[in-house]
């Protein structure tokens, strides 16, 4: 729209740029748990996953994924995902911030009204804080951001007797949703005492889908067994059941 200043210079006053507010969506992890996990102002979400060229996750892992969000969230009008290719960032190797400032740039699904936005990256290159013994495989970042380092998953799948990458990949998908979700006691309140301490929001018991190792290649590989993708044990089912959650 625009309008004359009077009638007769013509002269053309733009319309402000409507601004968007991001503050919502760029808080810590678990700020958002409750959020998720019931239907009590957002009643839908909205996933935005971008990747990078060739790093496209399979529609096994997107199904995988849509169905694991469906079991724990209640969003009684919805979930979506999209996707969308991006050129690479062109690094080696992925600091959060580095992985902040991509997401900045990259961003453009903001809450809105009853729908809950949230922000994936699959990217090339390697996390900077990886050591010799251990590859970290995804990061869930804010509160409702997360990043897998799909190349480094691809590295471990093409292992030998190793699991499929779609196996790697939902398994890590899953796992750091599982930090946006609250768990383990990070934003999402304990109903028993299962949180490993010792490293951090993570789970005591060691076939739950949020047990430490499930973010490391090396870990994760030897956590899996038989090309089955962990589940969640049932003292975190507890702990989301309790926060709203299914």
């Amino acid at each position: 729209m625009s309008c004359s200043s009077n009638g007769d210079s013509g002269e053309q006053v733009q319309a402000p740029e409507e601004t968007i507010d991001k503050a919502a969506n760029q808080q810590a992890v678990g700020e958002s748990s409750q959020e998720l996990l019931e239907d009590n102002g957002f009643t839908s979400l909205y996933i935005e996953i971008y990747y990078v060229q060739g790093l496209r996750p399979s529609s096994e892992t997107v199904e995988h994924f849509k169905g694991f969000l469906n079991d724990r969230l209640n969003k009684p009008d919805g979930i979506n995902i999209e996707l969308f290719e991006m050129d690479s960032p062109g690094q080696d190797v992925y600091s959060i911030t580095d992985v902040r400032k991509i997401e900045d740039e990259t961003r453009t699904a903001y809450n809105e009204g009853s729908t809950l936005k949230v922000f994936g990256l699959f990217l090339d290159g390697e996390y900077a804080e990886n050591t010799e013994s251990g590859s970290v495989l995804g990061v869930a970042y804010r509160n409702t951001s997360f990043v897998l380092f799909s190349e480094t998953i691809r590295e471990f799948s093409g292992q030998p007797l190793s699991p499929s990458t779609t196996v790697l990949e939902s398994t890590v998908l899953d796992h750091e949703f599982g930090h946006l979700m609250g768990l383990v006691n990070a934003g999402t309140p304990l109903q028993s005492q299962h949180q490993d301490v010792e490293h951090g929001r993570h789970c005591t018991t060691e076939d739950c889908l949020m047990y430490w190792t499930a973010e490391t290649g090396e870990g994760l590989v030897n956590m899996i067994s038989g090309g089955t993708i962990p589940i969640l044990d049932q003292a975190c089912l507890d702990d989301l059941q309790a926060h709203g959650g299914k």
